[in-house]
């Protein structure tokens, strides 16, 4: 019997085992999606307990405790701090199996030194010794940034962000991970959203300039990307709750904008229509940038009516879709290949139904001489779970080539998620040592080596082509 989460947690093989310690284990971590606020990594936010850091935003555990019979009070309402994480204390044992008990563990070993399992008879003990640390003055965000070897982070922006806090950690001296800023213009697709010409608006004052029409509109978002790239930023995500594929002419797309800015309605068929001659817009602009376009596909949101009155959205009322995705998604990819306008793209999806469906489609659009070029995203939200991430690498590796994989990221709002890529990490090199022991693979210590290394680190180093020195006058 192993001891739980030992030295070899989750490394079933002698191989695997080598494989973590002498590779793996000390890479850097390129965080290449995440949201992390700019503003506390500059400021090295201080945190004033255990349930200040963990539990404050994170959604994740937010579902666990509801599941657990736990009264909102305790989880997002006005019970003090303690009373909040002796909630969560006595959740954790129940959650056996989830890859949340295993992070809280991992999180609670490598932040705090803390190898206790974490229940209520622990609870107070462990409460003390992390706060105790918390409160050091010297274990703020920033603190907990290096202490987990982060080279590169990627925040998630809306375009209407003028990213002074980018700017202000590029001056910072004493702090060496680079933090760049993320292209997220999911509001500039959402043209039937009660908000849409107020973020309109919000766009325009951004850039400085006045938004009449349609071809206004495209143009500072053109802006707005460039804006990005002067801070470092080389990458865009996209939430595609339903991806769609519409075809019409820019002209058509400038009539609907203008009778959608004018208040009059549009039909379903008009706002995907909308929406496909923008995305293909913006498509272009990160091709021609050099950038990297993520799809975060299938998710369905917001779906307690009551918990998003009550507490807005990302508060734990999410879960998978599962709407058409091959036939719209082929055509709008085709579109750009056709045109030589096809940026390097990652496809995630929120059902792990349709991993076979993106690892197929990714290898009609390869090619260039760009080694993986489009890539099936690492197992994202729900599926970041020992499973999920399992079954999104063998996909991969029966139907792509597993050794030009980009890795992992942690897709989180907390500064002591890094954990996950040890997590990850662990199971890439089980998986590998499990071919290697089973006869799949040769024993080859050098090239092991280097699919692991190029996995946990190596190839999204390369894939991304961030900025080598920092841009403080950007």
């Amino acid at each position: 019997m192993k001891q739980f989460m030992a030295e070899d947690f989750l490394l079933s093989n002698r191989t695997a085992e080598r494989l973590y310690h002498s590779y793996a284990k000390q890479l850097p971590i390129i965080d290449y999606h995440c949201h992390l606020s700019p503003k506390d990594i500059y400021e090295n936010k201080q945190f004033r307990n255990l349930a200040d850091v963990w539990l404050d935003g994170d959604h994740y555990k937010w579902r666990l405790m509801r599941a657990n019979g736990v009264e909102e009070a305790y989880i997002t309402g006005d019970k003090t701090d303690k009373e909040k994480f002796l909630a969560w204390s006595k959740t954790i044992p129940m959650t056996m199996g989830n890859p949340v008990f295993h992070w809280t563990h991992l999180e609670l070993q490598r932040y705090f030194d803390i190898h206790e399992v974490l229940q209520e008879e622990t609870a107070e003990r462990i409460w003390h010794k992390a706060n105790a640390k918390l409160t050091s003055g010297s274990f703020g965000a920033r603190d907990m940034i290096e202490t987990s070897n982060v080279e590169v982070i990627c925040t998630t922006d809306d375009p209407i962000d003028d990213l002074e806090y980018h700017r202000k950690i590029k001056g910072l001296d004493d702090f060496h991970t680079k933090v760049f800023p993320s292209f997220r213009p999911d509001k500039a697709l959402a043209i039937t959203s009660d908000g849409f010409m107020e973020w309109v608006h919000q766009l325009a004052e951004a850039n400085g300039q006045v938004i009449q029409d349609y071809d206004d509109f495209l143009q500072t978002l053109r802006d707005r990307v460039r804006y990005f790239h002067e801070a470092g930023g080389r990458v865009s995500d996209h939430a595609l709750e339903r991806v769609v594929y519409e075809k019409a002419t820019k002209e058509e797309a400038a009539m609907i904008y203008k009778k959608a800015t004018a208040g009059e309605g549009i039909t379903e068929k008009e706002e995907n229509q909308f929406k496909t001659v923008t995305l293909l817009f913006l498509s272009k602009v990160y091709k021609e940038l050099g950038w990297v376009m993520q799809f975060h596909i299938h998710a369905l949101r917001n779906n307690s009516t009551l918990g998003l009155a009550k507490l807005g959205p990302d508060t734990g009322y999410d879960a998978m879709d599962d709407g058409e995705l091959a036939k719209p998604l082929v055509k709008f990819l085709d579109h750009l290949d056709r045109s030589d306008c096809l940026p390097k793209t990652i496809l995630y999806s929120l059902n792990p139904k349709d991993n076979p469906v993106l690892a197929t489609v990714i290898g009609s659009f390869q090619g260039g001489g760009e080694p993986g070029k489009m890539q099936l995203g690492t197992a994202w939200w729900f599926n970041d779970q020992r499973d999920g991430m399992l079954d999104q690498m063998k996909t991969l590796s029966n139907m792509g080539v597993f050794g030009r994989f980009i890795g992992m990221l942690t897709d989180s709002r907390s500064f002591l998620s890094y954990p996950r890529h040890e997590y990850f990490r662990r199971l890439v090199c089980d998986l590998v040592g499990s071919w290697v022991e089973q006869g799949e693979a040769p024993n080859d210590e050098a090239l092991l080596a280097q699919i692991v290394e190029n996995i946990c680190y190596h190839n999204a180093k390369n894939y991304f082509n961030f900025p080598v020195h920092s841009l403080k006058n950007a």
